[in-house]
Order: C-alpha cells, then sequence, then structure tokens
C-alpha cells in the first residue's frame, strides 16, 4: 500500500492523499490550496494519477481545503463515487456552490480591472459545476464499512465540525489512518474526537503544533463584551464563518440571554451560508452537545435574514441588537455593508472570534488601522474592538498528545505530519518526540510513502 501526499503538506490546505495498492487506487480528502499565490497556483496543476483510474474519495469533512478541489476534479472527468458522512454532504451542498460563485466572480473582477495575464480569466470551476459533482456523493454513518477495491473504510467521530471523521483505511491486515482535522475535548458545541484504533501508520494533523489554547471563560469574554457594547447604545457586530463558529455564537448568546447574564437584545444571523448550515446542524443534532429544545431556542431567538433587502432594512433600526455576518475574517460578505454603514460609529463594537490571518481586514483592524478600504472607499475604524478566545474547532498539541494516549496505538506508531505550517510542524514534531514513543516525522510534498 503506497501513499502519495499531493497536498496538506507544509502548509494547512490543499488536503489530498492518494491511497494506492494493486489495482485500487483512492483519494483521501481533495481540498483547495488557498492562502499565498504560489500555493493556489497548485490549483491549476494536473494531479500526477490519471482521473480514469481512481477508483474512488473519501472526504474527512466539508471545509473547502478538504473538499473545494471535487468540482475541478468532476470537470476533469471524475465520474466515480465520493464518501463522506451524511452531514458532510449536506454541508457539502451549501459550501461548493458557493465556493463556484466566488471563482466565478473572482474571474469577472480580474476582467474587469485587467489584473491576469489572460486576455479571458475563468474560474477554476463554477457553480454550476459544483452543483453537478454533488450527484457523486454517497453519505455513510460513523463506524459503516464500505469497500473501494480491496480496500476497507470506515468513518469515526473526530470532533472538529459536524460529520468531520477521521478515516480509516484496511487491507489485508494493515490499517492506515487518517486524521482529518481533529476537534478538542471540551468544545462548546462538538462532542470531543472518539480515540483512534490500532494503526500501522497515522497522517495526523498539526494546525497547532506550536500554540495552546488560552483557558479564559468564552462566555465570560462574551458577557463583557455585549454588556459593554449595550451601556453604550451601539450595535454589536461579529464577523463569523459560516460553519462551525456562527452556530456556536447563537448557542452561546442564547444561553447568556436565557440565564439574565445578559439582555434579550434582538440577534441577526445576515449570512444564507450560515443559515443553511445552522438548519443543518439542527437537523443532525445527535452529532453534538445540544439537544433538540436547545437547537429549537437556538433557532427561535435568532431572526434569520435571507435576502439583500431584509439585510439593508437592518439599517433603520436605532437601538442596541447583534448581528453576526460573514465572512469571519471580514474579507468579503455582508459584514462589510454593515462596517462602512457602522464603523465610524464610536459606540459600535466589532468582535473578532477568531485568528485573523495577516492581510486580512481584520488583521489589520486589529494590528490599529485608523481606516479600511471597503468597496474602494476609506472607510474611518472609531468602533471599538474586540476578541473573544478558545472558540477553535482544532485541538492544540496537548490536546492532540492526549487524544493519541487514549487512542489504542502502539508505543511506537509511525506518524506522518500534514496540516500544519512549518513552525507549527517542526514544534508538533518535537513534542511527540519528547513526550511520547511514536516515531514522528513531517511528510512532505509529492513524497510517496510505502507500508510494507
Amino acid at each position: 500500500m503506497d501513499i502519495t501526499f499531493l497536498g496538506g503538506t507544509e502548509t494547512v490546505t490543499g488536503s489530498k492523499f492518494l491511497l494506492h495498492s494493486g489495482d485500487t487506487r483512492v483519494l483521501v480528502d481533495c481540498g483547495l490550496f488557498q492562502g499565498f499565490k504560489w500555493l493556489r497556483r497548485r490549483n491549476w496543476q494536473p494531479l500526477p494519477l490519471d482521473i480514469h483510474d481512481l477508483d474512488a474519495v473519501v472526504l474527512t469533512h466539508a471545509h473547502i481545503d478538504h473538499s473545494g478541489y471535487l468540482p475541478a476534479l468532476y470537470e476533469q472527468g471524475y465520474r466515480g463515487p465520493v464518501y463522506t458522512h451524511h452531514a458532510s454532504k449536506a454541508l457539502c451542498a451549501i459550501l461548493l456552490p458557493d465556493s463556484g460563485h466566488l471563482q466565478e466572480e473572482d474571474a469577472r473582477y480580474y476582467a474587469r480591472h485587467h489584473l491576469s495575464k489572460h486576455a479571458h480569466p475563468r474560474p477554476l470551476y463554477d457553480r454550476t459545476t459544483a452543483e453537478r459533482c454533488l450527484e457523486l456523493f454517497q453519505g455513510v454513518d460513523f463506524g459503516e464499512r464500505f469497500q473501494v477495491g480491496e480496500i476497507d473504510f470506515h468513518l469515526q467521530h473526530a470532533g472538529h465540525i459536524l460529520g468531520a471523521g477521521s478515516v480509516i483505511a484496511e487491507l489485508e491486515g494493515r490499517r492506515v489512518g487518517f486524521s482529518g482535522d481533529v476537534g478538542r475535548p471540551h468544545d462548546i458545541l462538538m462532542k470531543p474526537p472518539k480515540p483512534l484504533p490500532e494503526l500501522d501508520l497515522l497522517l495526523l494533523e498539526s494546525t497547532y503544533g506550536n500554540r495552546l489554547h488560552e483557558h479564559d471563560d468564552p462566555f465570560e469574554q462574551l458577557t463583557r463584551v455585549v454588556n459593554d457594547c449595550l451601556r453604550r447604545g451601539g450595535v454589536l457586530l461579529i464577523p463569523s464563518f459560516a460553519v462551525g463558529r456562527a452556530q456556536t455564537l447563537q448557542y452561546m448568546l442564547t444561553e447568556l440571554m436565557a440565564s439574565g447574564r445578559i439582555p434579550h437584545l434582538p440577534m441577526y444571523l445576515d449570512s444564507p451560508m450560515a443559515i443553511g448550515v445552522s438548519d443543518i446542524y439542527c437537523r443532525y443534532n445527535d452529532l453534538h452537545r445540544l439537544d433538540r429544545r436547545q437547537c429549537h431556542a437556538l433557532c427561535e431567538s435568532t431572526t434569520y435574514v435571507r435576502s439583500v433587502e431584509e439585510s439593508k432594512a437592518l439599517a433603520e433600526q436605532n437601538y442596541p441588537h447583534i448581528i453576526i455576518a460573514g465572512s469571519g475574517m471580514a474579507t468579503g460578505g455582508r459584514i462589510l455593508h454593515h462596517f462602512k454603514r457602522l464603523l465610524p460609529d464610536k459606540r459600535t463594537t466589532v468582535l473578532f472570534t477568531g485568528f485573523q490571518v495577516g492581510g486580512t481586514r481584520g488583521a489589520k483592524m486589529l494590528a490599529g488601522a485608523d481606516s479600511v478600504k471597503i468597496h474602494g472607499q476609506w472607510i474611518p475604524v472609531k468602533a471599538r474592538l474586540e476578541m473573544i478566545t478558545g472558540l477553535s474547532g482544532h485541538g492544540d498539541y496537548r490536546d492532540i498528545q492526549q487524544w493519541l494516549e487514549r487512542s489504542r496505538l502502539h508505543r511506537h506508531t509511525p506518524i506522518q505530519l500534514i496540516h500544519g505550517e512549518p513552525e507549527a510542524l517542526e514544534a508538533m514534531r518535537d513534542h511527540l518526540r519528547r513526550h511520547t514513543a511514536f516515531e514522528v516525522d513531517v511528510a512532505g510534498y509529492r513524497n510517496i510513502l510505502r507500508l510494507p
């Protein structure tokens, strides 16, 4: 059994791992490279395999860095099955068409402003192609076994987001694990990741390989921010990721209102994508910590803003309220329209709830920028800026170590580190070598690993 590392190596994006045994070829994850331009160029490079020889794709979860290359694969002629958890299938039905739409928008922008070396820049794929590729999806349950050629597969719960799983592949008594993105043991919304079985090789994520989560209570932090904003009579704007983060914030705010720690305020979810995702979270409530009553309360306490007209109408409200809108790093989405209107108001509070990548509007604002450019205009930043911690869906290096120790792995199980920036990979390797007996190394891009 051979594994070729086609992505997710020395970076956190582009997850792709080709599993090859005899006549069977399976791609575990099929993600887009994101971030730096030199990484994004890889999305346009042909994969070193014959698409027509590929028997199946198995997805760990729905995030675009794990699933977003599927429409490109479809456009190249792939028509085999895509196996993933039912909840991930439902999330991909929202995320992939949106990814296609964004790429169409980017291509139009580059053409309009003559920013491409091509006379007619085109998207990697469009919304229609993304919608068509959804026909290939086959949902499975956690623990449900399915066969692809010679290889037996199953998924097991990994926390992180709804439907996220670790992939376990077995062949002739040999077993390989692909961790996917691994959640936290005490996540507010998601249940802890299930311990791994015995493995002959583990591909392990290292996103937080050099970081520990802070232990400040996020409920306390959120209480302080909301009440402070209310005392100043302003609006609370929360840029949010659509999957996981928006639902966690809805839950936290609902609980704080119900307990009387913050007043009952109008709360708006101004993101059609996040609204669709929230519905899926409620549909699959057995996969997370909230019961049906809590899911119902979450939906009842939130006004869903679906149309552009409804979003614009929020400007007519002159009393304190809360708006949750995409995107999480303020790189696009409806939050920008609210920013244009409310950033110049000193009563406004902008609350960031996740890491802000360098160069994004969120990062610039937190770094002290006195104005940000939105839709060609420089908007003064007079609003109060806040940041709360503790909401990441990734386990840190200590969480991952404890997860491994709870698993049934042999003491000297070989581990290949994936899904981390170079500093995180190096720190994770050093930590595991120092504190465990696992044989740990860092996977290299396009390296081939042979399992005897």
